[in-house]
């Protein structure tokens, strides 16, 4: 037989023979979970898995085979401490190899507890009514297709210059929201109409201010006019933007008008934070925050706005 464990952290082999014929257990750490394979003079014969998380996590490997001559060759493979993997065989019950004598072959006592509390909370845990994930896997378009915008955004400039990317990005998002049209494929999301008026905003600055310093500016002057435009909104009752951007969150509690302040003040914190990384450091360096890290720190703002606007504590409470 032959088994595809996939790519590997750690194997374990523990060789050891039968009727002096050449036999090995390999055990293997992967992605997946804890893959056993046993082979007697080469072959393969049996295997075993166990996944990472769940109570068949904490059990050892069984590796059984009947030999042609009618006996029982049984393996007992797994941790016998938190890094390593012992083998105990045994033909027809009688012991016959222990690569590790005197140790008990048992996931250490507090792996299995930790396992064990894991399922209990998972068991208790009940479910959250008001989560509806129809709801991301209707938006995961739009998601791809605004990595891809950045991607591009970031590969132009490099080859480039600032103003180019600005104006290509302005180029696409206009070519995508045609296209969006035409096919009545979601490309763009539930503000795909203020997204364009944005990018177009970000381009004509772009155009009009061709020195590399006040391009890098742009993310600063569009975000304080997308601030502005979500506090308004938020004054109004977040009919206007708050209400399409929540249409496409999972959460179906979610207040439109606390979700239109707080993606101001996202908007006005991601613009103080472009200004000072724009005047701080060198074009490379600002490429690259506004490319990676920009996304990272604002998505993790709006994960916090987000549970404001369901009304929970803005921080998990221990």
């Amino acid at each position: 037989m032959s088994v595809d464990h996939g790519f590997a952290f750690w194997s374990y082999k523990r060789p050891f023979t039968v009727d002096a014929r050449p036999a090995l257990v390999t055990f293997k750490a992967t992605m997946r979970g804890a893959f056993s394979t046993l082979s007697l003079d080469g072959m393969d014969l049996t295997s075993d898995f166990t996944p990472y998380t769940g109570l068949e996590a904490t059990r050892n490997h069984r590796l059984v085979v009947t030999l042609p001559d009618g006996r029982t060759l049984d393996v007992d493979a797994g941790y016998y401490n938190w890094t390593n993997v012992a083998i105990a065989v045994r033909l027809d019950g009688k012991l016959i190899h222990e690569s590790h004598p005197g140790m008990t072959i048992k996931m250490p006592e507090k792996a299995v507890r930790m396992i064990e509390k894991a399922e209990q909370d998972k068991a208790a845990a009940q479910p959250d009514p008001n989560v509806d994930f129809a709801r991301l896997k209707a938006n995961r378009l739009p998601i791809i297709v605004d990595i891809v915008t950045g991607i591009l955004f970031y590969i132009v400039a490099k080859s480039t210059n600032l103003t180019t990317a600005a104006l290509v990005g302005a180029a696409t998002g206009i070519a995508l929201l045609i296209v969006q049209r035409a096919t009545k494929l979601d490309l763009l999301g539930g503000l795909a109409k203020f997204g364009i008026v944005m990018l177009l905003i970000s381009a004509g600055l772009a155009f009009a201010f061709q020195d590399d310093d006040m391009v890098k500016m742009r993310s600063t002057l569009v975000g304080l006019i997308g601030a502005t435009a979500f506090i308004s909104d938020g004054i109004a009752g977040g009919r206007w933007l708050g209400e399409p951007m929540s249409r496409y969150m999972i959460y179906t509690d979610i207040q439109p008008r606390r979700l239109a302040f707080g993606m101001g003040g996202v908007g006005l914190s991601m613009a103080l934070l472009n200004w000072i990384v724009a005047r701080t450091v060198s074009t490379d360096a600002w490429l690259f925050y506004t490319t990676f890290v920009d996304i990272a720190v604002s998505v993790s703002m709006i994960l916090l706005v987000i549970r404001w606007a369901r009304g929970l504590p803005v921080l998990p409470q221990r």
